[in-house]
């Protein structure tokens, strides 16, 4: 049995890349602040498939919360194979003197610190179980490497994101334990027409879009690799969508 927990599992990526791990024989913990999404996440599985789904609400930006999540996954299914760090709080897009401290603690917070504890109580779980080790994949974002405007505390939680990555996969590659990021372009929305973007130029435009099912696909063949095996950074995004220059 191959157990993964996805946060930020109640919509969104993380509720299409939990339902395709699902696909592939993984017993997915879904993982978020509220358990009715979860529940919604989990309902949208196979009824062949729900006995291997598992929905625990936690707010990764509590250390203890996270401690008990890590410590129920492992009680519960024995080991972790995989996690996916997903979660992310965002704000409107604002001028850099417009950005409260709030907002911004509330960004870094959901983003990197988020990631950053699921991630120490993952190496803590796979260091020690038999066999030893593991995948980590980190949501990124294009941000991670290129600015949008008005987009400092997005942009920051991002490249900490990068950040860790690079960390993890260093810290990780004697313990057996893989750590991945993917940065993900636009989605096509499901639920409202694609907004209009500020561009670098100062403009804004619909920018184009994607289909959902690309990411997933991604997410599945990472999470497929074995553990000697690691894709170290990979970003899918729409071919015509700005980002080389960003405009």
């Amino acid at each position: 049995m191959r157990t993964a927990v996805v946060t930020g599992a109640g919509s969104g990526i993380g509720r299409a890349c939990a339902l395709g791990l699902l696909a592939d024989g993984w017993t997915v913990v879904l993982v978020g602040r509220r358990k009715d999404p979860l529940e919604e996440t989990a309902a949208l599985a196979p009824a062949a498939d729900r006995e291997r789904v598992l929905a625990l609400p936690a707010d990764i930006t509590d250390e203890r919360a996270v401690d008990e999540l890590f410590a129920a996954v492992t009680d519960r299914f024995g080991r972790l194979d995989l996690l996916f760090n997903n979660a992310a709080d965002t704000m409107p897009y604002l001028p850099t003197e417009d950005v409260g401290l709030a907002d911004w603690h509330r960004v870094m917070d959901s983003i990197a610190t988020g990631t950053f504890l699921c991630s120490r109580a993952a190496f803590r779980v796979m260091k020690r179980q038999t066999p030893r080790g593991g995948r980590i994949i980190n949501n990124g974002a294009p941000s991670a490497q290129v600015p949008r405007p008005d987009s400092v505390a997005f942009t920051a939680a991002k490249h900490a994101v990068a950040g860790l990555t690079r960390s993890l996969s260093l810290d990780g590659r004697r313990h057996g334990i893989a750590c991945g990021q993917i940065d993900i372009g636009n989605v096509t929305p499901h639920d409202r027409p694609q907004p209009e973007v500020l561009q670098a130029d100062g403009s804004r435009r619909a920018e184009p879009t994607m289909d959902m099912r690309h990411v997933v696909d991604m997410v599945r063949a990472m999470a497929a690799l074995p553990p000697a095996v690691n894709v170290q950074s990979v970003l899918v995004m729409p071919s015509a969508m700005p980002y080389v220059g960003r405009g």
